[in-house]
């Protein structure tokens, strides 16, 4: 039988440390709580708060209290870590993780009954499976952005820093066609597909073949397309808010596989990434304007002796870049969950990453980096914080670089 005491958890702005009171002066939207058992404040308790990219760790301190902060006013998951709970106690009623909203204040309580009982763990076993589908989900959809971010390098020379704002222009068309004009998801999906493909097509006519019309050098271009990030990203910000807002059907419950745990969003996203990468793969490689693709990429000036239109050859690639960007972001809104006007810039260093880890200019390359990234990303959270995940990934680039300088795909040139 239990002994529920009611342990009242509120919250207030913060980041993640571990302390018991967290960016409190930093955020305007502010947790505090109180934690305690049979009257006695329970302090090293650790609990989380998640939501839309967001996440941080707090511990309460001696008096059982903790303050932690939230950028945004939407809803988040608050978690408290049994393990760090006295021997013995447990969160008896109501489970240890709770979805908190903000009401008409900066401030939010939420309630967590302590209870005397058996503590159910999961094995570190059953935890390695499951952050192994999660990497191996999160870096299918880091693929499609990759692959097309990798097509647009190996086919005009061009590091995009812009291409994190194609794939936040897909989850914000899918926003504004399936919440602001009530489409159908799917239909909504489609069209954001459409439309990312048009976007691509459209900053290659308006921008990138005028500037090499001109011979402007790769450095140069380089320099253009972070201005152009940094003047797309905050036009988003300025018309959308900086706020975080849902897709239709981006919640939803968890189905058990033993000890995967995946929503039917998740299934459907690995699904759809597997079959658009055998897509792309059939594309590049036995269709014509795949191999010409590959001859662009290889040999622009050899390709163009030979016949190649390889002007056109780069205007299908920022089509195709422009579509699977769009895809990827659309995956990424219902993996975080949620829309926000700087998501893709969130992930645009692990876009990078996986290129680069691949080796550059390599489609097949960028689709084993993704995968590579994607599962340390996730797999790491076992060993540090899940605050450091993105910092292992780059660490993981860098320790591959120093051994194959090429990347895992790339190809050995000759300088000089």
């Amino acid at each position: 039988m239990f002994v529920a005491l009611l342990a009242a958890l509120t919250f207030v702005g913060g980041g993640a440390a571990h302390a018991d009171e967290i960016n409190t002066d930093k955020y305007d939207y502010v947790f505090s709580g109180n934690v305690k058992y049979n009257g006695k404040p329970l302090e090293g308790v650790v609990l989380k708060v998640s939501g839309s990219g967001y996440s941080a760790e707090v511990k309460t301190g001696a008096d059982g209290k903790w303050k932690i902060g939230v950028p945004e006013k939407t809803e988040y998951t608050v978690t408290l870590d049994e393990s760090t709970l006295p021997k013995g106690v447990i969160v008896a009623e109501g489970g240890a993780e709770v979805k908190a909203k903000f009401g008409l204040t900066s401030s939010k309580s939420v309630n967590f009954f302590l209870g005397e009982g058996v503590r159910v763990t999961t094995s570190f076993f059953d935890q390695f499976i499951g952050r192994v589908f999660n990497g191996l989900s999160f870096g299918l959809l880091l693929a499609l952005a990759a692959i097309g971010l990798s097509l647009i390098f190996g086919t005009t020379g061009l590091n995009n820093f812009a291409h994190a704002e194609m794939v936040t222009f897909g989850a914000l068309a899918t926003l504004s066609l399936a919440v602001d004009l009530a489409w159908p998801i799917w239909i909504a999906i489609i069209g954001a597909l459409v439309l990312s493909g048009i976007f691509g097509f459209t900053l290659d006519a308006v921008l990138w073949r005028p500037l090499r019309k001109k011979g402007v050098g790769l450095i140069p271009m380089m320099i253009v397309s972070i201005g152009l990030s940094l003047a797309v990203r905050y036009t988003y910000q300025y018309i959308y808010g900086g706020g975080t807002r849902q897709l239709p059907g981006a919640d939803g419950a968890d189905l058990k596989f033993g000890a995967i745990s995946l929503s039917p969003l998740d299934i459907a996203s690995m699904v759809i990434s597997i079959v658009v990468l055998l897509a792309v793969a059939y594309f590049l490689l036995r269709t014509r304007i795949g191999k010409a693709t590959r001859a662009v990429s290889d040999n622009p000036s050899l390709a163009s002796a030979s016949g190649i239109d390889v002007d056109r050859v780069i205007r299908i690639v920022w089509i195709v870049g422009g579509v699977l960007a769009g895809l990827s972001g659309v995956l990424f809104a219902f993996y975080r969950p949620g829309v926000s006007w700087d998501m893709g810039f969130q992930i645009l260093l692990l876009i990078f990453a996986a290129v680069t880890l691949g080796g550059l200019g390599t489609a097949f390359g960028a689709l084993v980096g993704s995968l590579v990234v994607g599962m340390f990303v996730e797999v790491s959270t076992l060993f540090i914080p899940s605050d450091m995940k993105f910092v292992g990934a780059l660490a993981i680039l860098i320790l591959v670089l120093l051994v194959r300088p090429q990347g895992i795909l790339g190809r050995k040139e000759r300088i000089g």
